[in-house]
């Protein structure tokens, strides 16, 4: 190589690196707080030896400091240190007197040094609640040092919003709610537990990038797991991944009535992209009936959003052989149960809980502490709002996922299954969830129960 081709050739990199260098703005100015506004809470924010410092006070809600402009598509880069308790930095946030008279909401990349470690985790504050918790990516938690100033990254091109800690991805979301918003640091609030009274939340060199982006996004790693909230609408990572579509979201295709050789024409409904049993009596198929994939499935993963209301229970039945029990009642298969622990009845019966939300129907119950003990609750839920579930068979080894995290464990094979059974109402059925294929179920329990997003990958 010439002498003049080399020194054109670093001559390229160092304009390239300025050029990119120039293409991050700063949002504060080291000096005052210019540009930005509180709002929400109480909690005050200065600026100290060029940071923004925002401390906690008891009796306040969550406070957060906001840009006073918006952005859509950008890459934001910036350092934080906090004490204690938890923080976290909002982007294509909203505020509109419509909704809860201004509370601050959206997406929020969450700061989190407690034990459950979900740092770099999206949240919808104050609206959907986690979308992306870390449990879908565990490996990557290491990356955060408590207690350190540390780096974060978002980038929210499109309805790709990805975040990173210290150069490591954390999150891969696909979600198209908000386009735009403004970036808002927060400082949490809480309550009257004056131990945290003063504590710092600490913020530095944050700078945004809204051009060339796709100059500066980073590689995507296929090793990050992406979660897509599209509207019955797969991603193009879940189609390169093998993902289909259950249900179009529009019509009957793909699916019948368990004992009906066509889909029912009562009891069921399809709205603005939503597949709802109607309410009835609240007894086990006699409305519209229990509904079924026309195919059979065997290994795969399963996702399906569903939404209850106060006192609902229903289900999501898989292994399903519709020839069994033709008369009264639900067909039979292995059961994720969807009920309103808090308003039915049936999360008082059965053994231990084993009919609550998530869990195995009348046979092992969902408990999120059981398989990560550090979490803070035996399982996460969003109330009478939008969940997630999620079921993976591979052979005789079964799980389920309740928002993302893992709830339920189990074998289906072997003496300890059939003892299980044993002791279970579905005793009277020999071999039950022996099968090796069977159908997909939405159960009609005469309650109003929402579908929306199913999708399988087969494995």
């Amino acid at each position: 190589m010439k002498k003049t081709t080399v020194l054109f050739f670093f001559i390229s990199l160092a304009l390239s690196a300025c050029q990119q260098k120039d293409d991050f703005v700063p949002l504060f100015n080291g000096k005052d707080l210019s540009g930005w506004e509180v709002k929400n809470g109480e909690a005050p924010y200065t600026v100290e030896d060029g940071l923004i410092v925002g401390r906690c006070v008891t009796g306040t809600p969550n406070t957060f400091l906001c840009t006073e402009e918006t952005f859509g598509d950008f890459i934001l880069t910036l350092e934080a240190k906090f004490e204690e308790g938890n923080s976290g930095v909002m982007f294509r946030a909203q505020s509109n007197p419509e909704y809860r008279d201004g509370r601050v909401h959206g997406y929020q990349m969450e700061l989190d040094p407690g034990i459950r470690s979900w740092t770099g985790g999206i949240y919808d504050e104050a609206r959907r609640g986690w979308l992306y918790p870390m449990e879908y990516n565990q490996e990557a938690k290491s990356a955060f040092k408590p207690g350190e100033w540390n780096t974060y990254r978002i980038e929210a091109i499109g309805n790709s919003l990805r975040t990173f800690v210290n150069g490591v991805e954390f999150a891969n979301l696909i979600d198209d709610v908000d386009a735009e918003g403004f970036i808002g640091l927060q400082v949490h609030s809480i309550g009257n537990n004056e131990a945290l009274e003063g504590q710092k939340n600490m913020f530095k060199n944050i700078e945004i990038c809204t051009i060339n982006l796709e100059e500066h996004k980073t590689p995507e790693n296929p090793d990050v797991t992406q979660v897509s909230y599209l509207e019955n609408t797969l991603s193009e990572r879940e189609q390169d991944e093998g993902w289909k579509l259950l249900w179009d979201g529009e019509t009957t295709k793909g699916w019948r009535g368990a004992k009906l050789e066509t889909f029912p024409e009562d009891g069921w409904i399809i709205a603005d992209g939503i597949l709802s049993v109607e309410q009835a009596d609240g007894a086990e198929s006699r409305n519209g009936g229990d509904i079924v994939t026309t195919d059979k499935y065997e290994n795969f993963i399963l996702e399906v959003d569903f939404k209850i209301t106060e006192g609902a229970n229903s289900g999501i039945k898989y292994f399903v052989d519709t020839e069994l029990n033709q008369g009264a009642g639900s067909s039979i298969g292995c059961e994720y149960q969807i009920l309103d622990d808090k308003n039915h009845p049936d999360a008082k019966m059965g053994k231990n809980g084993n009919r609550t939300l998530a869990s195995l129907y009348d046979l092992i119950p969902a408990n999120a502490k059981r398989y990560n003990p550090d979490l803070q609750q035996e399982k996460r839920t969003n109330g009478y709002g939008w969940n997630r579930a999620k079921i993976i068979v591979r052979g005789d080894d079964v799980e389920h996922y309740l928002n993302g995290i893992l709830v339920v464990k189990y074998n289906r094979s072997g003496q300890q299954w059939k003892d299980l059974v044993a002791e279970s109402k579905y005793k009277v059925w020999p071999n039950f969830g022996e099968a090796r294929t069977g159908h997909i179920l939405l159960q009609d329990h005469g309650d109003k129960v929402s579908f929306k997003n199913i999708k399988i990958k087969t494995l």
